[in-house]
């Protein structure tokens, strides 16, 4: 998928409301509710954006920020608390905090603070995938083809991008579906050949097929594709 954040937060309400959202924009999101749970999620995957709360169980958010970057890691983390004392805020700031954004806050806020991380990160790193004549940045999700924009929706977009990821694969069913959806996938749905359909649209508007099928395989994107059905 696209940039992978990790939210980590106690408040069920509060973390539900955040992964969601981030989510349905096409962004790949996991959650931890405590701060041995959100260390262990800090150190076992790389990460473009983490959003912090300070006040969490067992370790707070603070100390596990100062753990992190005494780590030598450098994502942007966003902390997020209802602590919004100016002495408060640089505190956080000084202990490695990238950004400060005091709760209760819209949602709006929240994911346009993201996207100015996300874009950072992507400068930083040089984030964007490349195959063939099809770029996509992950920081401000623009598609492009033959240097033309392709207008997606936020599954469109995260599906093309999982396809990005693993070009010449022979993809199943269940594995993209279970990546895109982060749901099971029943064997009975036809959202993912919807989604398929509609992505092989726009790309074929702009040059020759790159999604093919293969028959009780699954999907491979780019080249050649012997067995489509």
């Amino acid at each position: 998928m696209g940039f992978r954040i990790l939210v980590i937060e106690d408040e069920d309400e509060i973390a539900d409301f955040v992964v969601r959202g981030l989510r349905e924009e096409g962004y790949a999101v996991e959650r931890a509710a405590d701060g041995e749970e959100g260390w262990h999620h800090l150190k076992s995957a790389a990460w473009d954006v983490v959003l912090l709360d300070w006040w969490l169980p067992g370790t707070d958010g603070l100390g596990l920020l100062r753990r992190f970057r005494q780590a030598g890691h450098g994502t942007p983390v966003l902390m997020l608390t209802a602590r919004d004392a100016v002495s408060d805020r640089v505190r956080g700031l000084d202990g490695g905090a990238d950004d400060y954004l005091c709760k209760p806050f819209a949602f709006e806020e929240l994911l346009a603070r993201v996207r100015v991380l996300a874009r950072r990160q992507a400068q930083a790193t040089g984030t964007k995938l490349i195959s063939g004549d099809v770029t996509a940045d992950l920081a401000t999700q623009r598609v492009e083809r033959a240097g033309q924009p392709l207008d997606l929706t936020a599954k469109e977009y995260a599906l093309l991008v999982f396809f990005l990821r693993h070009p010449g694969e022979v993809l199943g069913r269940t594995r993209i579906y279970e990546h895109v959806w982060d749901e099971r996938y029943d064997g009975l749905s036809n959202t993912l050949e919807v989604h398929v359909m509609e992505v092989r649209k726009k790309l074929e508007a702009r040059g020759p097929r790159l999604i093919h099928t293969l028959r009780n395989r699954g999907y491979r994107f780019g080249g050649e594709a012997g067995g489509e059905a």
